[in-house]
């Protein structure tokens, strides 16, 4: 983790929890941070249908400590603005529930929904349009992995689902690297896999965008993420938070795991 770059620690619940049990994890979660200075920023990602249900929890709770410091996020958003698209969800609705990000690109939108980088990358233009900000994911499975492919599956993710951003973009996105072999495994990149793979990120996003773009954008861990793992894998110099799936299903697991992460 570099001191330049704030951390930032992303829940995605993924297709659980409905209003009822969002009100009751914001409620015990919210008494955990109390009188905490966490250094990062702690962002949290229900379904769709629990979104104004978090919005409505965090407003009310905005004059307590640190409620303030949750950002709320969209786990999608459609790449169009309105019309006949059955199901989906453009960016502007999402404006109106106090949304700041939106995870595109998540392993399970590639090789479940078969959204293409082509596909990503105009939601990710939609979603900068309307001044959100994307967590961006990308990743590689076991067999890439295995047979050599990890930086040529790295780069295309990059530079297709990156097309047409600016600079200025840049500056509002969180790449969150994610093996596919990790995510819900329970098996974890070890810090050095994690690292050499944040590293390459990085590089590549130097060669498209700059050194200072590389330097400050943040690029998030993602993979089985623990509190018991959190604190190595924060400590490497090109990690900059973790996006948590599964354990920050549980208040008290992902309180340890920010606390953790955000230990010296």
């Amino acid at each position: 983790m570099n001191i330049n770059r704030k951390p930032i620690f992303a829940a995605n619940w993924k297709m659980n929890k409905g209003a009822s049990e969002t009100e009751d994890f914001i409620k015990s979660f919210l008494s955990k941070i109390q009188g905490q200075n966490f250094a990062a920023e702690i962002v949290i990602a229900p379904p769709f249908v629990s979104l104004p249900k978090l919005a409505d929890l965090l407003h009310s709770a905005a004059t307590g400590q640190n409620a303030h410091a949750i950002q709320i996020a969209a786990q999608n958003c459609s790449q169009y603005d309105s019309g006949a698209y059955t199901g989906e969800i453009s960016v502007l609705m999402l404006r109106e529930f106090f949304v700041h990000y939106v995870i595109l690109g998540h392993s399970e939108r590639r090789s479940i929904f078969g959204e293409t980088d082509a596909v990503i990358n105009a939601k990710m233009k939609k979603a900068r349009e309307a001044n959100l900000k994307p967590i961006f994911c990308i990743g590689e499975t076991l067999a890439e992995r295995e047979s050599g492919k990890l930086e040529s599956v790295l780069r295309t993710q990059i530079t297709e689902g990156l097309s047409g951003l600016t600079e200025k973009d840049m500056a509002e996105t969180v790449i969150a690297y994610e093996p596919v072999w990790a995510i819900g495994t329970g098996v974890t990149a070890t810090s050095q896999q994690a690292q050499d793979a944040h590293a390459f990120v990085r590089s590549v996003i130097a060669e498209i965008y700059g050194a200072d773009t590389a330097g400050r954008i943040r690029i998030q861990y993602g993979g089985s993420v623990k509190p018991g793992n959190a604190a190595e894998l924060m400590a490497c110099p090109d990690i900059d938070g973790a996006l948590i799936g599964g354990a920050a299903l549980e208040p008290q697991s992902f309180f340890e795991i920010i606390a953790n992460g955000c230990a010296e």
